[in-house]
């Protein structure tokens, strides 16, 4: 980590036991490459993704719980999604974690690879950029960075892109529909990570994450994302070639970093060996996503976790039923 400098760290369940240890763990690492804002990010989403649980912090929902809420009540689903985020990031900040891999905006299709599944706030662009925006939104109150995922779209993917490489065939005025129009409306926000999916209207090649021309043109020109553009993990299934190529693809195509998740050491030490100095345009946008942190807000933990679990509570109530004869 000294001689590497990442750029940040990435922690998961591997690396959690109690809340001393991730403490000192994101300590140690800040102390170890000289930077007191170093990131430190984790993946706590809830639900099936939620790398920090039990019994040393508390489970929380899937977004499609968020979802189901807004469909009752618009206004309550965007408050128990805000609220939700806000007290994950509370969570993360009394061990150090600065960044969550969090909202999705990945819209899911009939048929698609479960590997979004409930993980997803809906089924409708609309919807979805709305509980994500409120998500974003109660992260950063809580002093909390958010990374928007996985742009631009990983809903309509038939195989989950940890194992293999998802192909997509849908027309682009579909996507731009769908897909891509759930991201437009989040643009503004700090950072996101890329999704390994080929979308063969646009590229029939390479997925997004290696493509320049769905990083040019639909990342960053269609749904006008500026902010940092990391990867997904650089070493899952999806992606072909060595550690070093894939890195070099994707820094070719346009992400201003790459993430590496699986803590092996030799593929590590690849990934940082293909990796440039941050400079120019990257390290630009790398500074401004750690000047938009602000400092937490104020908040009554007790009775914002009674709120929240009345809100769950509801979200996951029957709904009402049509009358019989």
């Amino acid at each position: 980590m000294r001689e590497a400098q990442p750029w940040g760290l990435i922690i998961f369940k591997r690396n959690i036991e109690i809340k001393s240890q991730v403490a000192a763990l994101v300590s140690d690492f800040r102390k170890t490459v000289g930077r007191d804002d170093a990131p430190v990010l984790v993946d706590q989403e809830g639900g099936r993704v939620q790398r920090m649980g039990p019994p040393a912090w508390p489970a929380y929902p899937p977004g499609a719980a968020y979802g189901r809420l807004y469909d009752r009540d618009p206004a309550k689903g965007l408050a128990a999604a805000r609220l939700g985020a806000r007290l994950i990031a509370d969570d993360l900040s009394k061990v150090g974690v600065t960044v969550d891999c969090l909202p999705l905006a990945d819209v899911p299709v009939a048929g698609a690879d479960a590997v979004i599944g409930d993980r997803a706030y809906g089924d409708n662009p609309a919807k979805v950029s709305a509980i994500a925006a409120a998500v974003a939104e109660g992260l950063a109150d809580g002093g909390v960075l958010p990374v928007l995922k996985h742009i631009p779209g990983h809903g309509r993917a038939t195989a989950d892109s940890h194992a293999a490489l998802p192909v997509v065939d849908a027309a682009r005025a579909a996507l731009e529909a769908t897909d891509f129009a759930a991201f437009r409306p989040l643009a503004g926000l700090p950072m996101a990570m890329t999704a390994h999916v080929v979308f063969t209207a646009i590229d029939p090649v390479s997925p997004a994450t290696t493509s320049a021309m769905i990083v040019q043109e639909v990342i960053r020109n269609w749904i006008g994302f500026k902010g940092l553009l990391m990867s997904d993990d650089i070493s899952m299934g999806a992606l072909s070639g060595s550690l070093r190529e894939r890195t070099r693809a994707a820094m070719a195509a346009g992400c201003d970093m790459a993430l590496h998740c699986n803590g092996k050491l030799d593929e590590m030490r690849e990934v940082a060996a293909e990796s440039p100095v941050l400079a120019g345009e990257a390290a630009r946008r790398a500074e401004a996503a750690l000047a938009s942190r602000r400092p937490a807000k104020d908040i009554d933990l007790a009775a914002a976790r009674a709120e929240f679990a009345a809100m769950m509570a509801e979200a996951n109530a029957p709904g009402p039923r049509m009358a019989t004869s």
